[in-house]
């Protein structure tokens, strides 16, 4: 039996399988291959830990890093029940090595050349808020996955270009090419103020407004709508729709919303315009 089996990890066994962790991410979103049986056995013989012990704490780091917004190892499914000791410990690793910021940007993950773009379902929206430790809570607040995106220029206009061209194929796939050639990047050439991105169409010419958010974390990486863009998609839902845009840097792929978008996802006010 493992020598520390049945008993909490110790902070320098979280450090270690953090380190080793990050360092296995970076490789994969590098485009390098990770041998993760022969990580794990390294692993065991510095930690005690069991095969599956390690495995689940594998787990646990996709989990946090989920919650940051940003991508994980693939074959790591996320599993939740982190304590906070990981948390910390991930977010010490992350920013010592400047990585909040670098796995969030597009640029320096390679993401260029993206042929394709893959529709999936949408996360289900849950009927319950969950509830994070305040700690944890305070740590996610200080790199607001949602509003990073949106301040990241050159990952929205990344995202919004991937779905531009997707359109245009799409409809040249289709024996359209009359409408691919209309297919507008609206945003870039006249500006953010129609509150939505891409002028495209359905197969039969009937107009789609996409509004485009873009991430590099997981489906599930929260989001900004801003005041327009709510009220561009309630008064026009059959032609509105939210594309969202995920592990752009990695593989894009995208899910789409239809209004009412509180049918999909829960809005919370965040800000508030101050007059006199």
């Amino acid at each position: 039996m493992p020598e520390h089996a049945g008993t909490p990890w110790r902070r320098q066994e979280i450090e270690a399988i953090v380190a080793d962790y990050i360092d296995m991410l970076m490789i994969e979103l590098g485009g390098g291959t990770v041998v993760k049986a022969e990580r794990n056995r390294a692993l065991q013989a510095l930690t005690g830990r069991s095969h599956g012990s390690i495995e689940y704490k594998h787990q646990n780091i996709s989990a946090v890093l989920a919650e940051f917004g940003l991508p994980f190892i693939r074959g790591y499914k996320p599993a939740k029940n982190y304590q906070r000791a990981l948390f910390e410990t991930v977010d010490a690793h992350l920013c010592a090595r400047g990585l909040h910021d670098r796995l969030a940007s597009t640029a320096s993950m390679g993401s260029a050349g993206h042929a394709e773009l893959v529709y999936q379902p949408a996360p289900v929206l849950s009927s319950q808020q969950k509830q994070i430790d305040p700690d944890i809570h305070r740590i996610i607040r200080r790199y607001d996955p949602a509003l990073r995106d949106a301040r990241a220029r050159a990952l929205g206009e990344a995202g919004e270009e991937l779905v531009f061209q997707a359109e245009q194929n799409r409809l040249s796939s289709d024996g359209r090419d009359d409408l691919a050639a209309k297919v507008r990047w609206v945003a870039k050439g006249d500006g953010d103020g129609a509150g939505y991105d891409i002028l495209s169409f359905s197969r039969h010419g009937k107009e789609r407004w996409l509004e485009v958010k873009t991430t590099n974390g997981p489906s599930s990486t929260p989001f900004w709508i801003s005041e327009n863009e709510r009220r561009v998609a309630e008064e026009n839902p059959d032609v509105f729709r939210l594309t969202r845009v995920f592990d752009f840097a990695r593989s894009p792929a995208a899910f789409s919303l239809r209004p009412p978008l509180t049918d999909h996802v829960r809005l919370i006010p965040s800000q508030y315009r101050a007059t006199f």
